[in-house]
């Protein structure tokens, strides 16, 4: 007898539906599965027969094939277990006909029939709900993380037998369907920010303090630079307070993202908040930009919506620091290999920190003694592209002891985030009709139509342009962190003042000279 269950399967942080396909017929007893399946997919075999044996339901002695639809698609996972199940009771007619209509369903068995979590629940819910699908039977550990769809019922699940009694006879052995309210839990998220760190703890460095108030209005990327110890870390970690709070489209964005990558727990629906991912320098290219033998997203799209800090800058390779270009630019990532291409989202802020010289001293004499060829070598991991494409650059020296005040006299991240907010509702308005959402985002060739500048302030930019022998990019830069200082100001129009201060955010190209 024939039967067929509906799954799904994962691309990137999308997902399509899959259609099982199970057929048992006489013949010697033999299993045969068909459809591109990987190998964690053929070794679901051994899984659902130990499974069906320990739960109390016997498998055919027969001729049994299955088929994994469309099969031009790669499958990858674990998911396929507890349709592969299911659609077997049912062409073995241990379940009645049609208790499976309009419904999706995907698990992992464990061999004494437990029902464990898989990855990426939230994109599964999300297709079934827009194809229309009525219904979602999952793992009881994910129930909760589907939940947050609506327009869709989610039933949780804990093992097979569980299932197996409900999709026999609902009535006597009835299931709970979750419900999650996403909006109020990121209200509660709102609620419980005290005990984020906070800019009131970080003494002096106003110049830095204002280019994360920048960088946060405006989502342009940011590199500090300066000896060990004046706060670049400490600085960079707070950035994610000033950010605005997540919308609910943010939010599943990210928690798709952490749902796919295996990194949402158990207990958490909902990513809630913006995060802060901080790599270590060893990682590999795949880890930062994603990939590998079963895709994963890399750092860069944990970091979706979010910030990406790089410490130690230099000390990355610098084929993985290139290949940031693209997504910086795009705010995607595209994994292509031979069998698979993925699309991950990668529209992270890009904050950086490092020392000016392998010592951290440079151009303290008194301290530093790397010589040129020295500096020239540790510079030279920083490629100009990727300078290009920082917005915002920072000295920071040693924090003088009479600015080491009270917490009270510092700026909290609350006032902050508060001028952040405004600058991005104005931001919200110019760019309504538009793609653009950020004054980062703007082209070269709309950018100076939203500055609204004066004849002085054209003529000044001239001068600049002449002066320091400006490319176009870093003249097109210069203006949109203009627009956004304009914005923090509550300014309509771009003044000499905006221009100037975003002039002295640009690289002190005479410590790079050497790039």
């Amino acid at each position: 007898m024939f039967s067929k269950i509906i799954s799904g399967s994962l691309l990137g942080v999308d997902a399509i539906l899959i259609s099982v396909e199970v057929d048992v017929s006489n013949g010697l007893p033999y299993f045969s599965m068909v459809g591109c399946p990987g190998s964690e997919v053929r070794e679901s075999k051994e899984r659902v027969f130990a499974a069906l044996k320990n739960t109390g339901l016997s498998a055919p002695s027969a001729r049994i094939t299955v088929n994994l639809s469309p099969a031009d698609i790669h499958k990858e996972g674990t998911s396929y277990d507890l349709p592969i199940a299911i659609a077997l009771l049912l062409s073995c007619e241990m379940l009645p006909k049609g208790c499976t209509d309009n419904c999706l369903i995907a698990g992992e068995l464990g061999l004494n029939g437990e029902i464990k979590p898989i990855r990426g629940v939230l994109s599964l819910a999300k297709k079934a709900a827009d194809e229309g699908t009525g219904k979602i039977i999952i793992p009881a550990e994910n129930a909760r993380e589907g939940a947050v769809i609506p327009g869709i019922d989610v039933i949780g699940v804990s093992s097979l037998k569980e299932l197996f009694n409900y999709l026999k006879d609902p009535a006597e052995y009835p299931l709970t369907i979750t419900k999650v309210d996403a909006a109020s839990l990121l209200s509660e998220s709102e609620c419980s920010e005290d005990s984020m760190p906070d800019f009131n703890e970080v003494h002096g460095q106003a110049a830095a303090k204002r280019a994360s108030m920048i960088s946060a209005a405006g989502f342009h990327s940011m590199l500090m630079t300066g000896p060990p110890g004046v706060g670049k870390s400490l600085i960079a970690k707070r950035i994610p307070t000033i950010l605005p709070p997540l919308s609910l489209e943010e939010a599943l964005e990210i928690t798709a993202v952490y749902s796919v990558a295996g990194k949402l727990s158990s207990d958490k629906s909902l990513i809630t908040s913006r995060g802060f991912e901080a790599p270590h320098h060893s990682l590999t290219l795949p880890a930062l930009i994603g990939g590998g033998t079963n895709p994963r997203p890399g750092a860069v799209s944990m970091a979706h919506r979010s910030v990406l800090f790089l410490d130690e800058l230099t000390e990355f390779d610098r084929k993985s620091i290139d290949s940031l270009r693209q997504p910086l630019e795009d705010h995607i990532v595209n994994i292509s290999r031979a069998n698979y291409s993925v699309t991950y989202p990668a529209d992270f802020l890009l904050i950086c920190a490092m020392n000016p010289c392998p010592c951290g001293y440079y151009p303290d004499r008194n301290r530093c003694n790397c010589t040129e060829p020295v500096l020239r070598k540790y510079l030279s991991k920083i490629s100009g592209p990727i300078l290009d494409r920082i917005d915002l650059c920072v000295e920071m020296t040693q924090v003088k002891l009479d600015e080491m005040g009270s917490t009270t006299e510092n700026e909290s991240s609350e006032s902050m985030r508060n001028k952040v907010m405004k600058a991005r509702e104005m931001q919200k308005k110019r760019y309504a009709e538009t793609a653009y959402r950020f004054n980062s985002e703007v082209s070269g060739t709309d950018i100076e139509g939203y500055c609204n500048l004066g004849d002085k302030e054209v003529k000044f930019l001239k001068s600049i342009y002449e002066k320091f022998s400006l490319s176009l990019r870093s003249y097109h830069r210069i203006l949109r962190v203009s627009r956004t200082i304009a914005d923090l100001s509550g300014s309509e129009n771009v003044l000499k003042e905006h221009i100037l201060e975003a002039v002295n955010f640009r690289p002190n190209f005479e410590y790079w000279r050497n790039l």
